[in-house]
């Protein structure tokens, strides 16, 4: 397995890529260096390596192609306003990457692995690390089964890998969101897996129940879907890919973790943030009338931070929010923005920094 100074070494070259950083979307720009490391069923990950970016070459019947088996994860490293980069909480990714892998029944490597993997891939495309406030650098850890499989089943073979892309803005250009409450389509069920980021929950499979609606809402004017429960249809659970919390005076609110709903990353720090101000949280059942009588709405994510949300409309009703400087919501991801940038005193100890050439 490469050191982080051999990645570094190797990818040192100028101090940053050329990428007009004033225009960063949230689009694919494949950073030089990717990040593999192979198992056998029963087996664990041992040997990793960094390779350059380059397509996979996968046998046709490898589980992943044939029946869905794999899992992402998706996180930034940022660079601070003295050079050093800064990852955000990666343990927790690893953390949840485990427990998305349980459930999927599929190996996957140690948290201690992950963070390694992560670093090394970060180190080794540190010139892909946009200057400070102008982007990020997203990275994507995958565990796929690429082994083969005819019968349904676990693959033989698992491939856990991590890439990475620079990104602006998920929502360039707006300030906050608009969301539609989606009261006939579902994103999760209860025994399902949408308390995992398993790579079935975001896939062609569902474009039924999560792409199609959002793509009739984006063309109706609206950011992204608030999707609710599919059991009573009665409560919010999150959007397409993020947590959705609201603000009533002093109580902040967000839909309590099920098998339903993702263990964001980004929503649990906002709520130890939150406590750590003084405000009341409650992770609880959240009904449409909670949300439309709310001060603030906000949404949280590793792709949006936290966001504002400026309108919910449910069934043609519309309710607009306080939006702004002086809101909960800024206050809230001000205190992360500043954590995850290291223009802040980190006193959760939720970065890491990487040691650079």
């Amino acid at each position: 397995m490469q050191s982080y100074t051999e990645a570094v070494v190797e990818s040192c070259e100028p101090a940053y890529a050329d990428v007009n950083w004033d225009e960063l979307g949230f689009n694919l720009i494949p950073a030089d260096y990717m990040y593999m490391m192979k198992c056998t069923d029963g087996e664990s990950f041992s040997h990793g390596f960094l390779a350059r970016y380059s397509k996979l070459e996968l046998d046709p019947s490898a589980a992943i192609l044939n029946y869905g088996q794999g899992l992402l994860e998706g996180l930034k490293a940022q660079r601070a306003k003295d050079g050093q980069i800064l990852l955000f909480r990666p343990e927790e990714h690893g953390l949840r990457m485990k427990m998305g892998a349980e459930r999927l029944c599929m190996p996957s490597p140690s948290v201690e692995q992950f963070v390694d993997a992560l670093k090394q891939t970060v180190l080794a495309n540190q010139h892909w690390v946009p200057p400070p406030g102008k982007g990020s650098l997203y990275v994507r850890p995958l565990i796929i089964g690429s082994g083969p499989v005819l019968r349904m089943g676990p693959a033989p073979e698992y491939t856990f890998l991590v890439y990475a892309s620079p990104v602006g803005n998920l929502h360039k250009g707006q300030m906050s969101m608009k969301l539609v409450i989606q009261d006939k389509s579902h994103r999760a069920t209860p025994g399902g897996t949408g308390g995992i980021k398993s790579i079935t929950n975001y896939s062609p499979k569902f474009l039924q129940q999560v792409f199609k609606p959002i793509s009739e809402a984006k063309a109706a004017g609206f950011s992204d879907i608030l999707f609710l429960d599919a059991a009573t249809g009665k409560f919010i659970e999150e959007a397409s890919s993020c947590n959705v919390f609201t603000v009533k005076g002093n109580v902040i609110s967000t839909p309590a973790l099920q098998d339903t709903i993702l263990p964001g990353i980004t929503r649990k720090s906002i709520i130890d943030i939150a406590l750590s101000f003084k405000y009341q949280v409650e992770e609880c059942l959240l009904m449409v009338e909670d949300v439309m009588d709310a001060d603030e709405v906000f949404c949280t994510g590793t792709a949006v931070g936290v966001t504002p949300v400026a309108s919910v409309t449910y069934q043609g009703k519309r309710c607009e929010y306080k939006t702004g400087d002086d809101t909960v919501t800024e206050r809230l991801r001000t205190k992360l923005a500043a954590i995850q940038t290291g223009t802040a005193e980190d006193d959760f100890g939720w970065t890491s920094t990487l040691n650079q050439a």
